[in-house]
């Protein structure tokens, strides 16, 4: 059985009057779920792909070089390099550490000399942050960060101890979302513990967390907890019509999205979901908001492909039925629809998941494409006082830029009178997930922010943006700038206003 790898009916009013599986393309390269089928399920196993071939249905006949092998056979993609060097050049942390190989290496050439001459993966596939912009630079799209992903399971497998300390601090920062579900339980006595001087030097020579960041703090109520308490999906409806009846929209049009907060948004940083919430229903959507667990990102950086699979089953499976039903998956961060528009069909063969990814958007993307945000932006009657800052200095993050999304929030605020973001330029922010977490990655991780780090301090602006958490977590560190992210400012444009934002 195949999955239908169609996006539902809706995807025809989308995109200034092209398709959503056309924008996702022209916005992702790679990145775009419609580029991506699911292959045949293997009696329900949904194991990795054959690289992802971009083919109809009807017409994919998957390369079985190695027939007995039972992982991805990724050999299409290896032979489409023509070893240009173009991914090295491009990769942050080989421009920082001369032992690092690069993304080449990482991807086709260990791929050949594992198949011909039986080697283990290279350790070095550790040292790959997976930020994944050898992705979008290869000119012959070579599948690098699927190769990375499956080297790095195929490392952590088969070569480091399940017993060692490096194996379970890895396997604790893959699985966020487990630690942040405790840490929200008792989130003040949490938050005093993990700021403790004395924990924090422990967890350093014990676990090999760096001591020199500061753990982020658990929100007192958790999104999830928020949204169920005003009243659930019931009270966003009634939100959304309300919305509606004063815009003068058709009062019984279905304006709904599913949101894929993650797991940051929901323990950590509630209030950039929070404004999600109330940008959507100002312009008449109903935000629903299903169970959901990690979207796997931190997992695949790890190695802990499994762990990836089981979390991304249940995604797909509890946004799939309501893509079925016509509802698009908005996200707030982007390392999260990058997740879910192209690590998943690329790396599962779950059902439901060409259709997800076809209908996964970023919040602010979606509503460029499918309302006036421009211009609604433009006719606000706000100042620079009203959002509260004036200049911001903004960084586009790596999964981001994959997307195709990295000149939208300098565009976008530029319609706001008074409010200006400035660019910090293309540089990695170093941090890439749990990278920067580890002892071992600290000193890297922050001579490749370093680049960022000045034109931030160069630029007119003492209050950071950006999409992804935990490169506001290395913007801050770096620093000491509030971050903010970009639906924050929406929410103070367009729905508190002059009078309360004031």
């Amino acid at each position: 059985m195949t999955d239908d790898n169609q996006p539902h009916d809706d995807a025809a009013q989308h995109a200034d009057g092209s398709t959503a599986d056309g924008t996702n393309r022209a916005a992702g390269g790679r990145g775009s779920g419609a580029d991506w089928t699911d292959p045949a399920t293997d009696g329900g196993n949904d194991r990795a792909t054959d690289g992802g071939a971009a083919v109809d249905d009807g017409e994919f006949e998957p390369v079985q070089v190695f027939p007995e092998a039972e992982d991805a056979d990724l050999r299409p993609g290896a032979d489409d390099c023509y070893k240009c060097s173009t991914c090295d050049t491009t990769c942050p942390v080989a421009e920082v550490d001369e032992a690092f190989p690069g993304p080449k290496f990482q991807g086709p050439e260990q791929w050949r000399l594992k198949r011909s001459e039986d080697h283990d993966v290279d350790d070095s596939i550790s040292k790959c942050s997976n930020c994944m912009r050898c992705d979008s630079a290869c000119p012959s799209d070579v599948p690098l960060s699927q190769m990375h992903n499956t080297a790095r399971a195929q490392y952590v497998d088969e070569q480091v101890s399940k017993t060692s300390a490096t194996y379970w601090r890895n396997r604790l920062l893959a699985n966020y979302g487990t630690m942040a579900r405790l840490g929200s339980t008792f989130p003040r006595l949490t938050n005093a513990v993990l700021g403790n001087s004395l924990v924090q030097t422990l967890n350093e020579r014990l676990l090999g967390i760096t001591a020199e960041r500061e753990f982020p703090a658990f929100a007192t109520e958790t999104f999830r907890e928020w949204y169920a308490e005003r009243g659930g999906e019931a009270a966003s409806v009634e939100n959304a019509r309300r919305a509606r009846r004063e815009r003068d929209d058709p009062p019984d049009a279905d304006k709904r999205v599913a949101y894929f907060h993650g797991d940051y948004a929901n323990h950590n940083t509630p209030a950039v979901a929070k404004a999600l919430v109330a940008v959507y229903e100002s312009f008449g959507y109903a935000v629903l908001v299903p169970d959901q667990r990690c979207s796997g990102t931190p997992m695949f950086a790890n190695g802990m492909l499994e762990d990836a699979r089981r979390a991304a089953r249940v995604n797909v499976e509890n946004f799939a039925e309501l893509v079925e039903d016509g509802v698009d998956v908005v996200c707030s961060c982007t390392s999260c629809s990058m997740a879910l528009r192209q690590e998943y069909p690329e790396l599962f063969s779950i059902p439901g998941t060409a259709k997800v990814a076809a209908n996964t958007y970023d919040a602010v993307e979606y509503l460029r494409i499918n309302e006036d945000l421009d211009g609604e932006l433009a006719a606000a009657d706000v100042t620079a006082s009203d959002v509260g800052v004036d200049s911001f200095a903004y960084h586009a993050p790596c999964h981001a830029r994959n997307q195709g999304l990295d000149g939208q929030t300098v565009e976008l605020l530029s319609r706001v009178d008074g409010v200006d973001a400035e660019d910090v330029g293309d540089s990695c922010s170093g941090i890439s997930g749990t990278y920067g977490w580890k002892t071992e990655h600290y000193d890297t991780s922050m001579k490749i922010g370093d680049e960022m780090f000045e034109h931030m301090a160069a630029a007119d602006a003492t209050t950071g943006m950006t999409e992804c958490p935990t490169c506001a977590m290395q913007m801050e560190h770096g620093t000491g700038y509030e971050i903010e992210h970009p639906l924050e400012v929406l929410e103070a444009v367009l729905v508190d206003g002059p009078d309360e934002a004031s």
